[in-house]
């Protein structure tokens, strides 16, 4: 095991689907990096139990391109570094049973086409070619986007993690942040249970405690851990490609999605109705029932498969869907990159090249629209149409 060191180029708060990544772009890139993070391996916090799914097709610029970056690197992961991740280009689909919801996505499509995204409106009839067995009664359509993708959480964070280690960053596990160190309004390092290790930059990506992390600079950060549960079946033989969306609410859940992984498992996850706040990753008894009504709903052939085990991970949530990605002006050295909604496994790779390119001063273009999207400073009053 390689001896810790006490400085560093930049430290990283968090080993998992932004923070791993992160660490080996940047030590790619010739930086001493130090990963620190309370669990006792990579990616045991929201990365451990994130499904995988992996999209371009959001609503707004900032999340479309930093997802088509992602995409980029997940699916070339195998043939450029060797490993297999599992990934699997089976798309997306949003089945539409709602007029509200057609026209959103149709009105949507507007703006996803304008970034390059191959995405398209499908009739009924031509998403059924698609996705011969969801259930036609009231199905008015929906959009596919063929070029997403799943792969595995698990796998991608290790992969990422192997080679930040091969470009010598240095990884600190079972370690507890206490505190930051801050001189004149500048980072300095941090303290840890572990002792003190120092930084001029110091990148917040602690996943669903990055809000308490800020409080430790004297900054408040909107990001509010929401709880969502998920399950994985038996496996069967292949018949669905890509992950399905069902916007509707119902019942406890704001929406629903599901996808056959590359081994034949599927997965499923609610959106819950209300929002479930706190750090509670405790299974309920009310999970399964609604989502095995939902699952049978969109796909009838599934009424007979049997549920393997749920599970329940932590979303970071801030007020718009958005996350916060940048430096605070406020404390000097001290860059965010948290507040994923969620989304941080498909977000994590294409972050993680931006954080790359801000910290060395070789921003390219659009970064800096990026930026300013998702700043730490802006207002929080738009919304994310596709959360």
């Amino acid at each position: 095991m390689a001896k810790i060191k006490s400085n560093y180029d930049v430290i990283i708060i968090g080993a998992g689907s932004v923070g791993t990544p992160s660490a080996f772009y940047l030590a790619k890139e010739n930086n001493k990096v130090l990963v620190i993070d309370s669990n006792a391996s990579v990616g045991q916090g929201s990365n451990k139990t994130a499904i995988g799914g992996i999209r371009a097709t959001h609503s707004d610029m900032a999340k479309i391109q930093l997802c088509s970056r992602s995409i980029d690197i997940f699916s070339t992961w195998k043939e450029i570094y060797g490993e297999d991740i599992e990934w699997y280009p089976g798309g997306y689909v949003f089945a539409v049973y709602r007029d509200q919801d057609e026209k959103t996505l149709k009105e949507l499509l507007t703006i996803q086409k304008g970034y390059g995204l191959e995405i398209n409106w499908l009739t009924e009839k031509e998403l059924l070619e698609i996705v011969p067995d969801l259930n036609p009664s009231g199905l008015l359509g929906g959009t596919f986007s063929p070029k997403d993708g799943n792969a595995s959480p698990l796998l991608a964070n290790h992969a990422f993690y192997n080679h930040a280690k091969k470009f010598g960053a240095d990884f600190l596990f079972k370690t507890i942040v206490e505190n930051l160190k801050i001189n004149h309004g500048s980072i300095e390092g941090v303290i840890t249970n572990q002792g003190s290790f120092f930084a001029p930059i110091i990148i917040n990506s602690a996943g669903a405690w990055a809000g308490i992390i800020g409080e430790m600079a004297g900054l408040h950060l909107p990001i509010t851990p929401d709880s969502h549960e998920a399950g994985i079946t038996e496996p069967v033989s292949r018949f669905l490609n890509p992950m399905i969306i069902d916007m509707r609410p119902f019942g406890k859940s704001e929406n629903f999605y599901f996808y056959q992984h590359y081994t034949g498992q599927i997965v499923f996850c609610v959106t819950p109705l209300p929002n479930l706040w706190g750090l509670d990753t405790r299974e309920t008894s009310e999970f399964l029932p609604l989502a095995a009504r939902r699952l049978i709903e969109i796909i009838p052939k599934l009424q007979n498969i049997r549920v393997r085990r749920t599970w329940r991970g932590l979303y970071p949530m801030t007020p718009d869907g958005f996350p916060i990605l940048g430096f605070n002006p406020e404390v000097k050295g001290f860059l965010q990159a948290a507040g994923m909604c969620g989304q941080g496994f498909m977000l994590g790779p294409g972050v993680a090249e931006l954080i790359t390119r801000l910290v060395n001063n070789h921003l390219v273009e659009n970064d800096k629209e990026i930026l300013n999207a998702l700043s730490p400073q802006r207002q929080f009053l738009s919304q994310e149409m596709l959360k």
